[in-house]
């Protein structure tokens, strides 16, 4: 049988995970490109620190050894689309995490709008309807180069179709006001805001107009006893 094999960690938890400021962090890039978890965000992270250690560790190196391992890190990072060519080590250890995070398949495929929210662009990928030229991905952490990039599209057999949102435009009036719309025989008709308010009658013009009911019993009450003196 042969002995067990245990994969690493490819993850590690912050020192500090309950601070105010990084619980926030965490959060909006959760949000913002639609993780299912914050361990896909300790994973870009590690990735991230990786990086920045080997770029400290070059320039600490010798000449002869950071002239033969500088280019295969850059060369590495370029392929990926993480940094320029022309991009040096201070360019790598001024990357952050959502520069890791960009990468990712499900962010690549909201960009190049094949879906409409971070959420959908999962979905679609986890369901198998997004390929990288002839083969199908279902991994929406998986890293797109810049060769693979230009690949992306939806399987030849996928019956899911992006439908348009109409978005309806409001006019405004000369002061900026929104327009009111009154819909008259299916067909809608537009009124500007000042028409719209100076047709309705104002609360105490409407109250002025009717009798108070006291002033109603009084008038009542003072006919029978005219009628009465008079006999």
């Amino acid at each position: 049988m042969g002995d067990p094999k245990y994969s690493r960690k490819k993850s590690a938890r912050p020192r500090n995970p309950w601070q105010r400021n990084l619980l926030k962090e965490e959060l909006e890039l959760v949000g913002n490109f639609g993780l299912r978890n914050k361990k896909e965000l300790h994973v870009a992270s590690t990735e991230l620190s990786r990086i920045r250690k080997q770029a400290r560790q070059l320039l600490a190196a010798t000449t002869e050894i950071r002239t033969a391992r500088e280019p295969v890190l850059l060369s590495s990072l370029t392929r990926k689309g993480i940094v320029t060519e022309d991009a040096t080590l201070d360019n790598v250890l001024a990357l952050n995490v959502s520069n890791f995070l960009e990468r990712r398949l499900q962010t690549v495929v909201l960009k190049k709008g094949l879906a409409r929210t971070p959420h959908q662009s999962r979905q679609l990928i986890t369901h198998g309807h997004i390929a990288i030229g002839e083969n199908r991905i279902t991994i929406p952490s998986y890293t797109v180069t810049r060769n693979e990039e230009p690949l992306i599209k939806m399987t030849d057999n996928s019956t899911f179709v992006l439908q348009e949102i109409a978005v309806k435009e409001l006019k405004s009036d000369a002061y900026g006001n929104p327009d009111e719309k009154e819909e008259v025989n299916g067909k809608v008709e537009e009124k500007p805001a000042k028409e719209a308010k100076a047709e309705e009658k104002p609360a105490k013009e409407a109250k002025a107009e009717e009798k108070p009911a006291k002033e109603a019993k009084a008038e009542k009450d003072i006919k029978p006893k005219e009628e009465l003196t008079k006999k």
